[in-house]
């Protein structure tokens, strides 16, 4: 390859939410004048003691925080579709409020172990987090950011950055911790009135974190589908994360001013190769003409360029139809990032329904780039280990009607069914959905495995554990939890020829029943290990914000021993075996990442080259295949006149090196412009490659 890829974004949902989260109980209105007079001794006086932590409305952990004379205690727990963090950390502070020493323990979401610690003596800083130890000379003021540690870390850097002059601090491991106010709400618990201020803490991850402060004391924490907040204003959750909704539009459509380029003309792409998805081939020279979101002629190289229309210089690079990720669950980021990924259509296969549903008119409308999205509808069952999403029901008449609300609704093609469903109800949805049109996909329930529920008639299984767990799971093992991961490193001992094995693969090719594999995301639990650059993230790791570095260089399961290390290691190859036998059995499967798509997509793509497939072969798969697969074959999938303007431009040629695709010059997505080379910078991400030539006629 001719270019120099380096970065990360491996960064998950749950690594994330577990990053930001913060919150308080009821401050006096006078704390501010208080904290003045009387400094940290009364500042801990007033600032809440217990934090809960909420996903959609449903109360799923907390956080306790201690005080000290100049210290505090924490311990941080939440459990959220059978997994979540539980930490707990000390830290000290000098007199100006700067960390002095910090250590955490405990356990991230998959269960890799935390013992992360940081010290700070005489201008000397050490450190070690999960990536391994390191130190420093501190010149200047700079302020360690944890890895792995509670929400309240915002808090104390929250007062750092108040007495700071220019309110930003140099960020130990890297980057810079900025803190902007936003907003200013008053909250109640119904006995009280409280007045705090919304502030956003940026500069060393891809999003701002959006976090309350009263006066110098801490007050909570909210995402769109999560907060934590003082115990006693849960009541305030839901008004919350609509703010935060609102903070994050505000700042995407910001975004999406700088970069969008809808010219409002016709675009004429010269001198580029299409990539004809029907055939796997790379063509001649050629150019394409867009007028709308249409593609409306396609001709020589040196095609005339129309009066008015605008020219793109496709200086010989490899035009190719837009991508498909196919296992998403679609935030503002990742449409972004998506986008400039070449990702222009989405299967969303799960998600806040009406959150969703406000992001997809906001893409339409175009205030917000973003992928197409194929919808399903998420359907799990009640139970301590649900999954707080979509529709959660407590019996077969409930379970029956969620499929009828989503067939009513018409914004659905199928439903997913997840862990906690009970099995015996899986028949009677599946049949309700037949009679209402609409597919049906899924995990394997608990309790239950992949032959039942192709016996009663999935279309499609969701991730490949989810299948080969049945052949090693022992009766009555519950999958809720995370033994639906850790389970894998009983893989190795699996015989693939064995008679189960083979039945399930028979049931699949009688029945047409698809696989969903997710290859990269069993790649990232399976092979990531502490201080050691994750295979996937490899060629792209030094692109990106330090957050997502140190993420990429830690492991995801706990790996406690060497037994560990191969078993994990075996799993992956083993899985890998079991997806060149489906393929060869004409098993059909479809490219989906279920983390977040992006850089994660083309490395999904990347791993089918292990299994058999060749580069003009994926490439024809993930687009002109998947649009088939979701009957949408007639208006995207193709560079052809007459279909809608989603493809994206590369220098290079993936059809002979694949991770070509990784270096994007140019996105069109319904017939708008994006160069990612102006994306990139507005999450922190170092560009891959130059923008093209842009010839605007005069006025």
């Amino acid at each position: 390859m001719s270019f120099n890829l380096k970065s990360g974004l491996a960064v998950s949902a749950a690594v994330l939410l577990a990053a930001c989260s913060p919150g308080e109980e009821i401050i006096a209105e006078n704390i501010s004048a208080a904290i003045q007079q009387d400094g940290l001794g009364q500042l801990v006086a007033e600032e809440a003691r217990t934090f809960t932590v909420m996903v959609g409305g449903v109360v799923i952990g907390a956080m306790d925080v201690t005080p000290g004379e100049d210290s505090y205690s924490v311990d941080f727990e939440y459990r959220n579709n059978g997994r979540g963090p539980t930490l707990t950390e000390t830290v000290s502070l000098d007199e100006e409020g700067m960390p002095t020493s910090w250590a955490v323990e405990g356990n991230t979401t998959f269960g890799n172990a935390v013992d992360e610690s940081y010290d700070y003596t005489d201008s000397q800083a050490s450190w070690t987090d999960a990536t391994g130890s390191d130190e420093a000379v501190i010149e200047d003021t700079a302020f360690y950011v944890p890895q792995n540690a509670s929400p309240y870390w915002l808090a104390i850097a929250a007062r750092a950055l108040m007495t700071d002059e220019d309110g930003v601090l140099s960020a130990i491991p890297g980057g810079e911790l900025r803190m902007t106010e936003i907003d200013a709400v008053n909250l109640t618990n119904g006995d009280a009135d409280v007045d705090a201020t919304v502030y956003a803490m940026s500069g060393t991850s891809v999003n701002p974190t959006y976090f309350m402060m009263s006066g110098e004391a801490f007050f909570g924490l909210m995402t769109p589908g999560f907060s934590m907040l003082p115990e006693g204003f849960e009541g305030e959750d839901e008004r919350l994360r609509g703010l935060a909704a609102g903070y994050g539009a505000r700042r995407f459509e910001e975004i999406q001013s700088r970069v969008i380029h809808d010219y409002d003309a016709p675009v004429l792409i010269r001198n580029v190769h299409i990539f004809d998805a029907v055939n796997e081939v790379r063509g001649e020279a050629a150019s394409v003409l867009v007028e709308g979101n249409r593609i409306t002629a396609i001709g020589a190289a040196d095609m005339a360029r129309p009066d008015g229309a605008v020219e793109i210089d496709g200086a010989h690079g490899t035009l190719l139809p837009g991508l498909f990720e196919m296992h998403g669950h679609m935030g503002e980021t990742a449409a972004f990032l998506n986008i400039a990924a070449g990702v222009t259509s989405l299967r969303d296969m799960g998600n806040n329904n009406e959150v969703l549903s406000a992001l997809l008119a906001r893409i339409r409308s175009g205030e917000l780039a973003g992928p197409r999205v194929h919808r399903s509808g998420f359907i799990e069952g009640q139970s301590d280990y649900s999954s707080n999403n979509g529709i959660i029901v407590s019996s077969e008449e409930e379970a029956v009607a969620a499929v009828d609300t989503y067939a009513d609704s018409g914004a659905y093609f199928q439903i997913k069914i997840y862990n906690s469903m009970n099995p015996e109800w899986v028949p009677a949805m599946i049949e309700r959905a037949r009679e209402r049109g609409l597919r049906v996909a899924g995990h394997v329930p608990a309790f239950t495995n992949a032959d039942a529920m192709i016996a009663a008639g999935y279309n499609e299984m969701t991730h490949i554990n989810q299948i080969m767990l049945g052949w090693v799971l022992e009766e009555g093992e519950d999958t809720r939890q995370l033994l639906r991961l850790t389970a894998l490193r009983r893989l190795p001992a699996l015989d693939l020829n064995s008679a189960p094995v083979q039945a399930t693969l028979d049931a699949m090719v009688e029945n047409n029943v698809a696989v969903d594999p997710t290859f990269a995301i069993h790649e990232a639990l399976l092979l990531s290990r502490n201080g050691e650059i994750s295979p996937g993230v490899v060629d792209y790791v030094d692109h990106l914000p330090v957050d997502a570095q140190r993420q990429a260089r830690s492991a995801w399961a706990a790996i406690e021993n060497d037994e560990d290390d191969v078993n994990y290691r075996g799993a992956f190859e083993q899985i890998t075996n079991m997806l060149r036998m489906m393929r060869e059995r004409g098993i059909f499967m479809v490219p989906g990442t279920d983390l977040g798509g992006s850089f994660t997509y083309h490395r999904e793509l990347e791993l089918y080259q292990t299994i058999g497939m060749t580069p003009p072969e994926i490439l024809s798969w993930a687009s002109h295949g998947m649009a088939d697969y979701l009957g949408v074959g007639d208006e995207v999938g193709l560079i052809e006149e007459g279909y809608l303007a989603d493809f994206f431009l590369v220098p290079g040629d993936p059809t002979q090196d694949l991770a070509e695709i990784k270096t994007i010059s140019m996105v069109m997505a319904d017939g708008r412009v994006y160069f990612p080379t102006e994306i990139y910078p507005e999450f922190g991400i170092v560009p891959f490659t130059e923008m093209p030539a842009v010839t605007v006629p005069a006025e």
